[in-house]
């Protein structure tokens, strides 16, 4: 199949990140941009540093996605609250064989069309697409999800600086236990490598993101309230056993809907730690007047535990204190 043309929905840190990739595998890459990203993709292209290493790509940055046409793959780099924007405006890019990746953190809308419970497989998360226009304006049946392992920030619009890590994994959202990968996902993944990137195909794609949500979950919402870095709240032990008791109940809900995590929350702090401390994603958008993710990493994790029958007092705590927190500051609905 051909994956010739590709575009860029959202090129910050994480997005300009695969961009680059995959303009160094031969694709003719488009962005949409707006603002002062548009103008430097426009004048300077897109640039990747890493290290010593600068690579720059050109790219065809445009503000309007019908300038830009159907597309072979679509990657979509946005945060969750720009969701809604992104379906009422990507329509002109995608056609009848459009392959779309979704690069982004949390519980995606899609996450309930397969690799999890028969009970609740097709299901709408309304925390995440309440009423369903993202799923009608992207199906379901042309999406790759991906998890991310990289760390990247901007240097400047259109200059992307990768830390550490270079991997991603995709797998397809419908997939059901013993599905082989699929055409489109193992032509995707070739791409993807030829352009650097280190890529492991998931049999459960749901499974992958949700183990990474596990952890965030938690640090970037207690971030957000206390503007701590990772290192002061995990070092700080009531705040830990919070978090830890948050931590639990969401695992009890990935055993209910057949994404069990066999780690124990103690484990994950010791990795988190590894790290050192660090601003959070949604402590630096709090920073930066930015809206801030909180349906995508604790709403729908407590709508899939109404689903399951569970009650769930300390991510409802976490989810109403942070909402309320985001609320006084302009970053989120009243």
């Amino acid at each position: 199949m051909s994956l010739k043309r590709v575009c860029i929905y959202g090129t910050g840190a994480i997005g300009g990140w695969l961009g680059v990739a995959l303009a160094k595998a031969g694709c003719e890459l488009s962005a949409v941009a707006r603002g002062q990203t548009l103008a430097a993709l426009q004048h300077n292209g897109l640039t990747l540093v890493h290290g010593e290493e600068r690579e720059t790509v050109a790219v065809n940055a445009q503000q309007d996605p019908a300038a830009l046409g159907v597309q072979d793959v679509v990657v979509i780099a946005v945060k969750a609250p720009s969701m809604p924007d992104v379906a009422r405006a990507v329509t002109p890019l995608i056609g009848p064989q459009t392959l779309v990746l979704t690069a982004m953190n949390g519980v995606p809308w899609w996450f309930l069309a397969g690799g999890v419970d028969a009970g609740l497989r097709g299901l709408q998360l309304r925390a995440v697409d309440p009423q369903g226009e993202i799923a009608r304006a992207i199906p379901t049946g042309q999406v790759l999800g991906s998890v991310v392992h990289a760390s990247c920030s901007l240097d400047a619009p259109g200059v992307v600086r990768r830390h550490f890590g270079n991997s991603l994994i995709v797998g397809e959202p419908t997939a059901l236990p013993g599905d082989a990968p699929t055409p489109r996902l193992l032509a995707l993944a070739e791409l993807l490598r030829a352009g650097g990137i280190e890529v492991r195909l998931s049999d459960n794609i749901q499974r992958d993101a949700w183990y990474k949500l596990w952890g965030n979950m938690t640090m970037n919402p207690v971030s957000a309230i206390t503007g701590a870095t990772t290192d002061r709240i995990l070092g700080d032990e009531l705040v830990r056993n919070f978090i830890t008791a948050v931590m639990l109940e969401a695992r009890e809900i990935g055993a209910r809907i057949g994404l069990p995590i066999a780690d124990s929350p103690q484990d994950r702090h010791q990795v988190t730690l590894k790290l050192g401390g660090f601003k959070t994603s949604m402590l630096q958008d709090v920073e930066a007047g930015k809206p801030v993710e909180l349906d995508a990493l604790v709403g729908a994790v407590r709508e899939m535990g109404a689903m399951c029958g569970m009650t769930t007092p300390f991510t409802d705590a976490l989810l109403g204190l942070t909402r309320l927190r985001a609320q006084q500051l302009g970053l989120y609905p009243v």
